[in-house]
């Protein structure tokens, strides 16, 4: 049963291919946004998935997430989550991201819970329009 509090961590290297400079998000070789929010997102997903009933899954709807400051190649970076509420389908976490030296990142996500197949197969009916 998904309860408040739930608490999610996951971290990975800063290696090239996350960095703002291969992602496309800028010149420079560290730290990519996009990466930092692939991480809150899986970070979050997975810290409820063992919760869920058989065939569902949960998808994400919103973001509201600052990136505090830049981490360079070779620095580990850790995400931590928080279910802070539950309202129905609708789940909302807290994000903190560190690296080595402090914060790198802070904010909010929100996720649904769906049903897996239903969700794919109204996702695909667009292909027919």
């Amino acid at each position: 049963m998904l309860e408040v509090g739930i608490k999610g961590r996951k971290e990975e290297l800063v290696t090239k291919d996350n960095t703002a400079k291969k992602l496309g998000s800028g010149s420079i070789d560290v730290y990519a946004t996009p990466a930092m929010i692939l991480l809150i997102e899986d970070t979050a997903q997975a810290s409820v998935a063992a919760e869920l009933e058989v065939g569902q899954g949960t998808v994400g709807t919103e973001l509201n997430i600052k990136h505090l400051a830049a981490t360079p190649v070779g620095m580990r970076v850790v995400c931590e989550t928080e279910l802070v509420e539950v309202d129905g389908r609708r789940l909302l976490f807290n994000a903190n991201v560190y690296d080595e030296v402090g914060k790198i990142g802070e904010g909010t996500h929100e996720r649904f819970i769906v049903d897996c197949e239903e969700f794919q197969k109204k996702t695909d009916e667009k292909l027919k329009k």
